[in-house]
Formats: C-alpha cells, sequence, structure tokens
C-alpha cells in the first residue's frame, strides 16, 4: 500500500514540477522582469542540480516521508483529525480544507524561524544569496534544510492527523507556488493587486530576497498572503523599486551562487555566516 502511494506521489508531484518550471521558464522568457547578473544557463543548471541533489537526500536518508506517515496516522487513528470524535464532528471536506490552511500556516513560521534562529539561517542563506530570482531559486535550498523541513512536516502530519491527499496537494502546491512566486516575470499591476489579496505574487516575494535586512525579514509567506497581513510581516514594495533594488545577500554581490559546491559548502565557512 505504501509503495503504491509513493509511487502515485512521486509520479504526481514530477509531472506538475516539470509542468510548472517548463510554464515558468517561458514566462520568464517572453517577459522577464528585471535584468540578469549571471548567465541563465549555468544559474538554472545549478539550481536544477541542488534540487535533485535535494530529492535523493530525501529518499536516502529518510525511510518514509510526509505522505506515507499521514497513510499510517490513518490507519492506527493518530492525529487530530482522525480522532472518532473529530471525524463525527467535522465533515471530510472540512477537515481537507483545515488541513491545507494549518500546513500553510506551519511552513510560513518554519520560514520564519529559519531566518531568526542562527544556525538554521546560516543553513537558509545558501538561498537567499543566489543573485538572480527566477523560479530556480524556488528549488534552491540546502540538503540539510530540506531534512528539517521534512522531518517537521512529518510531525505535522502526525499531529494533525492529515489526510495522504491533502498533503500530496499541499506538496505539490507548495512547490509550484515556490517557483510561481520567485519567477522573474513580469505581470500587469492590476492582476499583481487582485492575485495578492490572496497568494504571494513574483512582485511580493521579490521585496524578501532584498539585501536591505528589513525587507529580507518580510513577506515570508509561499503560498497564501494571509499570514503576512495577519502577522504584519507584509511590505508591499521594495523602497528602491523592483528594476533598481538588489537581491541576495549584503557582501555577496560577486559571490559564485551559481557555483554548486560553493553553495553547498557556504553554511559550513564562517567567514560567510551573515548576521540575522
Amino acid at each position: 500500500m505504501l509503495t503504491d502511494w509513493t509511487a502515485s506521489e512521486i509520479i504526481i508531484r514530477q509531472s506538475a514540477f516539470v509542468g510548472v518550471l517548463a510554464l515558468m521558464l517561458l514566462w520568464e522568457g517572453l517577459a522577464p522582469k528585471r535584468g540578469r547578473a549571471l548567465p541563465q544557463l549555468g544559474h538554472g543548471a545549478g539550481n536544477l542540480a541542488i534540487s535533485i541533489i535535494n530529492s535523493v537526500a530525501l529518499r536516502l536518508l529518510l525511510p518514509l516521508l510526509a505522505v506515507d506517515v499521514a497513510l499510517i496516522a490513518a490507519e492506527r487513528g493518530w492525529g487530530l483529525f482522525n480522532q472518532p470524535a473529530v471525524k463525527e464532528l467535522l465533515p471530510a471536506p472540512l477537515v481537507f480544507l483545515a488541513t491545507l490552511l494549518l500546513l500553510d500556516l506551519a511552513i510560513y513560521a518554519q520560514h520564519v524561524a529559519f531566518h531568526y534562529i542562527r544556525p538554521l539561517w546560516r543553513l537558509h542563506a545558501m538561498h537567499h544569496v543566489d543573485r538572480d530570482v527566477d523560479a530556480t531559486t524556488g528549488i534552491r535550498f540546502h540538503p540539510a534544510e530540506i531534512l528539517l523541513s521534512m522531518i517537521y512536516k512529518i510531525a505535522l502530519v502526525l499531529i494533525l492527523g492529515a489526510g495522504a491527499w491533502a498533503v500530496i496537494l499541499f506538496e505539490v502546491v507548495l512547490n509550484g507556488t515556490a517557483m510561481f512566486n520567485h519567477a522573474n516575470v513580469r505581470m500587469p499591476a492590476p492582476l499583481d493587486r487582485i492575485l495578492r489579496l490572496f497568494i504571494v505574487t513574483p512582485d511580493m516575494h521579490r521585496v524578501h530576497h532584498s539585501v536591505k535586512k528589513h525587507e529580507t525579514n518580510s513577506n515570508f509567506g509561499f503560498n497564501l498572503s494571509l499570514w503576512d497581513r495577519l502577522f504584519a510581516t507584509y511590505r508591499p514594495e521594495p523602497e528602491d523599486g523592483h528594476k533598481n533594488m538588489v537581491t541576495g545577500l549584503p557582501g555577496h554581490e560577486t559571490a559564485p551562487s551559481a557555483n554548486v559546491l560553493w553553495s553547498l559548502t557556504l553554511p559550513f565557512r564562517a567567514q560567510y555566516w551573515t548576521k540575522k
């Protein structure tokens, strides 16, 4: 049973990943928002290589991923939403929606933690040191961060008793929106204003990648824009405008961020431990 579900999840996730990434790359080619600091091919290939390393590392280091744990929790009655009293009280569609909302809130909280807890920031800095923020930046995370994030999600699934289909949908949406809101794309301003009432748009999230600390520590959401508004971390625009703002990490404007080995070893080199 777990094998069938795991195989299905891989097919669903990878199909969605390839489709969204291809669409974002096409959009970036047709309507880029900003100029580039690095050659696009080398930059994208480096970030894709890091993503592949992360996927392999997860499969090798964790015997069970979030969807596997969701199936076990459902079978054994673990977690809030698997309790008989809760099942009787709440209709399944409401549980499904509540699961998605709570998981999204939890990822917002995780993102904030990775900025303010120093050892976690050293891992997350590899994401922020990318000098060209585009769709592939959305898949550029340190393997240790990805591992910790999956363990965190597994714990959430156990506590909530999240359903397997809700977990799969959440993972697909999280991955897709990460590529979307990092994309270097031009969008009509009226459309952006409407969309960001509900979801995180590229212009909204780009502020988060500013070299200015007060801008970096804003707009933490990956999917819903609700949480940044609710917890007062929302910043509508960069001070210098999207065309003139500098993205990356302060003091790392010439860093070889497209180099995979340099990026993976960044958290372990003291001279690059940017203070938060």
